[in-house]
Parts: C-alpha cells; structure tokens; sequence
C-alpha cells in the first residue's frame, strides 16, 4: 500500500512536466470587428482544443460574448517540433471554420487555416497571455 501511495505522489507530481508546451492561455489578433479574446489550449484526448475564455474590444476592455465558453480549436494532433496539424478554427468574426494548422515558436503561436478547398485562408499570430 505504501509503494502504490508514493507511486501516486510521484504520479501527480510529474503530470505538470508532461504538458504539452501549446497548452495554456493565447490572446488572439483583433478580428474584423477589432474584438480579440484569450484562448485556453488544453489536450482533449490525443489532440488539442481551444476555448474562448474572455473577450475584450478593441479597446482592450472586457466584453460579455456569446462565444465565451465555446471551443473554437478542435482536433489539432501535435506532430513534433512545435507543429500541430489537422485540426480545425472557427472564426467568430466571419462565423467560418477552417482547415487548420498551428506552429509554435516560443511565446508565439502561428494559426493559419482554409476554407473551401484552400480558396479562402487566415493566418493570425497569438501570443502567450498566461
């Protein structure tokens, strides 16, 4: 009983050095409207998800949304190297998803994506905001 007692502690201590680095909270450009958010970056089984946690305007203020709490990253599979593919994004400001990829290079997290077979693409840079 011991044993599978430290064993656990040990367990619990190293989940945090097993993070994944794109894991946390990434403040977004200004979209269309000049709204920008903080998206939480979390694993969702194998892959990775995003959610709106705050929304503010232009301005920097804080704005009630009703995308607060809406995941708006899905299905991203890390591949090495700070490269994460085949994942998804949609875009409030244009209510459009898009085929997308992520490449993180420190504090900084590339977001491109397409839609309609690559006729329409973004890309933003976030940055860590936690």
């Amino acid at each position: 009983m011991r044993t599978f007692a430290l064993a656990a502690v040990f367990a619990a201590l190293a989940a945090p050095a097993l993070a994944d680095p794109v894991e946390g909270t990434w403040q977004t450009r200004p979209d269309d409207n000049g709204n920008f958010g903080h998206v939480r970056i979390a694993a969702c089984g194998a892959k990775f998800c995003g959610t709106l946690v705050r929304a503010f305007n232009g301005q920097g203020q804080p704005i009630d949304s009703p995308n607060i709490g809406r995941q708006i990253v899905w299905d991203m599979e890390a591949q090495g190297n700070g490269q994460y593919a085949n994942g998804k994004i949609w875009a409030p400001d244009r209510d459009k998803t898009y085929r997308s990829k992520m490449e993180l290079s420190g504090n900084t997290l590339s977001v491109s994506g397409c839609v309609l077979g690559g006729a329409i693409c973004r890309s933003q840079e976030w940055t860590r905001a936690d």
